[in-house]
């Protein structure tokens, strides 16, 4: 598996990766995408992709480092989606590695994801990687 940190103007971000993160969030079209990465980029979004040995992108995460007052620093994970074909394979934990090195090498405090409540085989995987539930996100819709 070859794991590789995309620059925001990769064609690879819209033609491998899109897919495998629409998987994660249907909502996702071209146009909706190419308009996120365009403002996240200024927020410091980024996105890595993994590859299988075939060259086919079978792991998307979307992520940034952010400054704030109750962790200081830490690497914040948008998305974090194995394709369904390569679930069970490793993918999953070796993105979780790759993004746990950005954030010692940032000087994080922390690697911090949510998760929907729905993702119970989502939940399994990340505390089988040792993370914790640690707080609860609310949301207020405003549309």
């Amino acid at each position: 598996m070859k794991i590789i940190d995309l620059e925001p103007s990769d064609p690879r971000l819209t033609d491998d990766l899109l897919p495998v993160l629409v998987e994660l969030r249907p909502h996702l079209t071209p146009e909706l995408f190419r308009t996120i990465l365009a403002e996240g980029q200024g927020q410091g979004l980024r996105f890595t992709a993994a590859y299988d040995a075939d060259g086919a992108c079978v792991g998307a995460a979307g992520w940034r480092i952010v400054a704030n007052t109750s962790t200081v620093r830490m690497l914040f994970v948008d998305d974090l989606v194995t394709a369904s074909a390569a679930r069970s394979t490793g993918v999953g934990r070796a993105m979780l590695a790759h993004l746990e090195d950005h954030a010692r090498a940032a000087g994080c405090t922390v690697l911090t994801l949510e998760s929907g409540t729905q993702r119970t085989d989502a939940h399994r995987f990340y505390f089988r990687e040792r993370m914790a539930v640690t707080a609860f996100s609310f949301d207020k819709p405003l549309v």
